[in-house]
C-alpha cells in the first residue's frame, strides 16, 4: 500500500515512514500538489494508486460519497484525528508514524474503504 499524507501531516512523518521501506510522499513534498483543491488532491491520490491520510473529514467525506455515487472507485482515505495545535510535536509525529505503520504492515486493501486512525 502507498500513501499520500494530506497538506496538513508534515513531511518529516512520510521520511520517516520511506526510512522503514515504506512508499509515502507528502503533499508539501509536491509542487505539483501544494496548494491544489481537495478534489484535486483525492484524483492525484487515485492515479497514483495511494491512500490518502488527512485529518480533514469535513471535506473529503462529501468529495468521497460523491465520486463512490458516480460510479467512480478510490484507493481509499485514513482520517486522522484533528491535532492542528500540535501536527508538529515529536511524539504526535511518532505516533502517526506507529499507526501508519501498523496500517501499513497489515497491508489491508482499503479500496473504496474509510478509516479512522485515532
Amino acid at each position: 500500500m502507498k500513501l499520500l499524507l494530506d497538506e496538513m501531516w508534515t513531511q518529516v512523518i512520510a521520511e520517516q515512514l520511506r526510512q522503514r521501506g515504506h512508499d509515502v510522499v507528502a503533499v508539501v513534498e509536491r509542487e505539483d500538489l501544494a496548494g491544489k483543491s481537495d478534489r484535486d488532491i483525492l484524483i492525484a491520490a487515485q492515479r497514483e494508486q495511494r491512500v490518502l491520510v488527512t485529518d480533514n473529514e469535513d471535506d473529503f467525506c462529501p468529495i468521497v460519497a460523491a465520486e463512490l455515487s458516480r460510479g467512480h472507485s478510490h484507493v481509499g482515505v485514513i482520517y486522522t484525528t484533528r491535532r492542528r495545535s500540535s501536527r508538529h510535536d515529536a511524539a504526535i509525529i511518532g505516533k502517526m508514524v506507529t499507526g501508519l505503520v501498523k496500517l501499513l504492515e497489515a497491508d489491508v486493501d482499503f479500496s473504496n474503504q474509510e478509516h479512522w486512525l485515532v
